[in-house]
């Protein structure tokens, strides 16, 4: 009887340690995974957030103190989350890290980072006694939301683009490098040649150019209104030049008069001063 029983205790034990393995080894983690996908998460709520590398040391001797301050997220209210870099390069120029590991805390969509003690004590008092209203939030200029680190999330996720088809390239096609250089060299020349065309035409659709046409030669007949005062100088210049030539012509013809009148005088003067000489 007792021989019988020993095989189902040895299963029973078994199964019942197969089955609490998953819930005290495989643990649920609490930190929370955040993406580029889902990074906008952060806006709303108080969080803190560590970016990290699984390649960097730091990072892996942070692990069980970041592990251990995500327990106490629901008792302080907080979430607690993370962010793979090498996984999430937008984040990772939307943030700037140009430290690993990186903490910020957020509260309300205002970003602080966090750069004193990383152990669960000093996490949870940092939390507890709000010791982040005395570090000054991140300008909105520098904010993950603005239009400047946009910009800058969107160039990381190129340049891992180009990375990963340079490897491409190289490993799977066997290009060499310089083939895979040239092939990056001609498409940034021929995407540039195809923005400039689309900024021609855009600047030709917004600001059109405007095209002389010869202007007809203005009749006398057909004058516009606004060449009228000029046709009335002329007319007033040409009617005070004819009275000056009349003048100059009156003064010529009254010299020509007073000319043989002289000349009568002095005939008619001359005999009689020769009879008074005499």
């Amino acid at each position: 009887m007792t021989a019988s029983r020993s095989p189902v205790v040895f299963v029973a034990v078994l199964l019942l340690l197969v089955c609490r393995a998953p819930w005290t080894h495989g643990r649920r983690s609490d930190v929370r995974i955040i993406t580029d996908e889902n990074w906008k998460e952060l806006l709303e709520g108080e969080w803190m957030i560590e970016f990290y590398a699984p390649w960097c040391p730091a990072c892996q001797n942070l692990q069980p103190e970041w592990e251990s301050f995500a327990e106490w997220g629901e008792d302080l209210e907080v979430n607690v989350a993370k962010v793979d870099v090498t996984e999430q390069p937008g984040l990772s120029g939307r943030f700037i890290i140009t430290a690993l590991p990186t903490i910020y805390h957020c509260k309300d969509g205002e970003f602080r980072r966090y750069q004193g003690p990383r152990t669960k004590k000093d996490f949870i008092n940092f939390i507890s006694e709000k010791e982040w209203k005395n570090i000054e939030p991140v300008s909105s200029w520098f904010g993950p939301g603005s239009v400047l680190m946009s910009s800058m999330s969107a160039l990381f996720q190129l340049s891992m683009w180009i990375r990963t088809c340079h490897n491409y390239f190289i490993e799977d096609l066997g290009l060499p490098v310089w083939g895979s250089y040239t092939v990056f060299a001609l498409a940034t020349l021929l995407s540039g040649l195809l923005l400039g065309l689309c900024m021609i035409f855009v600047a030709d659709c917004l600001f059109p150019s405007k095209r002389r046409r010869p202007q007809p030669y203005p009749s006398k007949k057909l004058l516009p209104e606004s060449s009228q005062p000029l046709k009335k100088l002329e007319e007033e210049q040409e009617a005070d030049e004819e009275d000056v030539s009349e003048e100059e012509a009156g003064s010529k013809e009254g010299t020509n008069k007073d000319f043989p009148r002289n000349t009568i005088r002095q005939r008619s003067v001359g005999p009689s001063l020769a009879t008074d000489q005499s």
